[in-house]
């Protein structure tokens, strides 16, 4: 396997993508990764809004550079990211194949049953179109990450 380059984040601004972020700059860390984060935001050029376009462009992308720290951007060369669609788990994927992205690392609701069919899952259909590979995150999450104590062999048996 080879270190990835490049980690994508999607975000929608939830408690899971957020979580997302987390193990996706731990990754970064680890492998010297440039971190992107993307959010897209739904087209609303043919519908009726009350807002400026741009000004919906510039309040997301404001809301993305506020996730990525100052770390982020030094260490990290974080990307704030900002697409417009009306079918995100296409954009993510043509975003991740148009800028070598390795990984890409999200948050899932984890919506089952009748929700699950009739709302659909971003991240379900990222992972069956992606051709590379996805780490799906829910929230709450079981840490993977342990504190660098003595050594390996103190990692605990049930994480």
């Amino acid at each position: 396997m080879n270190a990835p380059k490049n980690i994508l984040v999607p975000t929608d601004f939830g408690a899971a993508a957020d979580t997302a972020l987390r193990y996706a700059r731990a990754l970064a860390h680890a492998f010297g990764s440039t971190l992107h984060v993307m959010h897209v935001r739904e087209n609303t050029f043919l519908r009726a809004t009350a807002a400026d376009p741009r000004d919906l462009h510039d309040a997301v992308f404001n809301n993305l550079q506020q996730l990525l720290t100052d770390e982020d951007r030094r260490v990290l060369r974080g990307r704030a990211v900002v697409e417009t669609s009306d079918r995100p788990a296409e954009a993510i994927v043509e975003y991740a194949r148009t800028a070598a992205i390795d990984w890409i690392v999200m948050g899932t609701r984890g919506r089952t049953g009748v929700n699950r069919a009739l709302m659909g899952s971003v991240a379900e259909r990222v992972v069956r179109t992606s051709t590379c590979p996805v780490l799906t995150v829910r929230h709450p999450e079981r840490e993977f990450l342990l504190p660098d104590v003595g050594g390996a062999d103190q990692a605990s048996p049930d994480r």
